[in-house]
């Protein structure tokens, strides 16, 4: 369509004509569990419906995320959606089946709705809209729909650098937004501290060495660390918190010989992985530092189809600009779809946006219906209105890139 002042109006008339599609395909996917990034099954169906949908290409990349392309323009517009989840946890804290779920008060409550199989319907529905449309007439607009939640940005790491070696011009994260548009959020490392110490009858405790208690004044200086953290205006202030820890010992009549706890460390701008990992290294007392020693994780574990894809367990931070044209694109996009109050922002927890913003260096923002408050917990959920209003969002943002 040549006339730019229609497109909001005749975008909204059918996106409207598909809502029943739109949500039944969120119903469907949903339904379907793929945690611990199994996500071929539900992979597949998604391929189904872009492939009934004319998309030019839907095949699954080496590693197992399904991709769909329409166009074949110069500019390459890539919509990023992980449809793997986290486990349910305890299933009888739930008051429903937490993948069928339940409607109520015009929200989904399933598991991954919010985080973040929300995003996928609008995405897709929304691309074949923009192409019957004649907006996608110079772009070459993808939808990615991947694994994330156990490493961040691995996915579109290989989508670059592995298959299908694509570098995008500009992203769009559909993790939860509150349908705003933002641009950025913290960085994160993952460390661990493992203490060695020596085995002893717990009866003869004195001829031990007990691993734990090294442990214990580094766990203090955590707790205490975070005031001393990097801030920084827009994102904010880093965060550091031990996430876990694991005890080796013979028996639980014994001095434990081995201790490690792990660190979920935020980073703000300003501050490094080497500079985290200094400032716990700093906490180990003088007379332990033989026993003890600080170490960056290491991703390196098979995805479902075997692909093995090692990689540092370190996410730079990363902010877009508000001036930048992907950054106003998207809100004047937002409010030509009726979001009148459309701001900027950022997320709290991370995204994928640590690949192509924070090291690929790729221009990105996030939109996408749900809040990241409800994420990973028993009352997820995402409001059905604004996953269709999504949908206008995505099929309009090219038109906007455009002009």
């Amino acid at each position: 369509m040549s006339d730019v002042t229609s497109l909001p109006a005749e975008i909204h008339k059918r996106v409207t004509e598909r809502r029943g599609p739109i949500l039944q395909f969120l119903r469907e996917i949903c339904a379907i569990p793929s945690m611990d990034s199994q996500i071929g099954v539900v992979g597949n169906h998604i391929a189904g419906v872009m492939r009934a949908l004319h998309f030019e290409e839907v095949r699954f990349d080496r590693m197992g995320n399904i991709l769909g392309r329409i166009g074949n323009g110069a500019t390459t517009l890539l919509y990023d959606s992980h449809i793997d989840t986290v486990g349910i946890g305890d299933k009888s804290a739930w008051q429903w089946d937490p993948f069928i779920g339940k409607v109520e008060h015009g929200a989904l409550y399933a598991r991954g709705a919010c985080d973040e199989k929300g995003s996928t319907p609008g995405m897709i529905h929304g691309l074949a809209i923009a192409r019957d449309l004649g907006l996608l007439d110079n772009i070459s607009a993808w939808y990615f729909g991947n694994m994330e939640e156990w490493c961040d940005g691995i996915a579109p790491n290989t989508f670059v650098e592995v298959d299908p070696r694509i570098r995008p011009d500009f992203v769009v994260i559909g993790e939860p937004t509150r349908m705003q548009v933002y641009r950025g959020h913290k960085g994160r490392v993952e460390l661990r501290v493992v203490a060695k110490g020596k085995s002893a009858h717990a009866a003869s405790n004195q001829l031990g060495d007990n691993a734990v208690y090294k442990l214990l004044p580094i766990i203090a200086g955590i707790r205490d660390l975070e005031p001393a953290l990097g801030n920084h205006p827009f994102l904010g202030h880093g965060k550091i918190t031990v996430s876990d820890m694991h005890v080796k010992t013979p028996s639980l009549n014994a001095v434990p010989d081995e201790a490690t706890i792990y660190i979920d460390r935020r980073l703000t701008f300003g501050e490094s992985a080497q500079q985290a990992i200094e400032q716990v290294r700093a906490l180990i007392p003088a007379a332990d530092r033989d026993a003890v020693v600080v170490e960056e994780l290491f991703y390196d574990t098979p995805s479902y189809t075997g692909f093995v894809y090692p990689i540092e367990k370190f996410y730079p931070p990363w902010a877009l600009d508000e001036s930048h044209l992907l950054v106003r694109a998207g809100l004047e996009t937002a409010r030509e779809i009726g979001l009148d109050g459309a701001t900027t922002g950022k997320w709290e927890f991370s995204t994928n946006g640590t690949y192509w913003a924070g090291k690929a260096g790729i221009p990105s923002i996030g939109f996408g219906p749900g809040d990241e408050v409800t994420a990973h917990t028993i009352q997820e959920h995402v409001v059905l209105d604004d996953v269709v209003k999504a949908t206008e969002f995505y099929a309009l943002l090219p038109a906007m890139l455009s002009t």
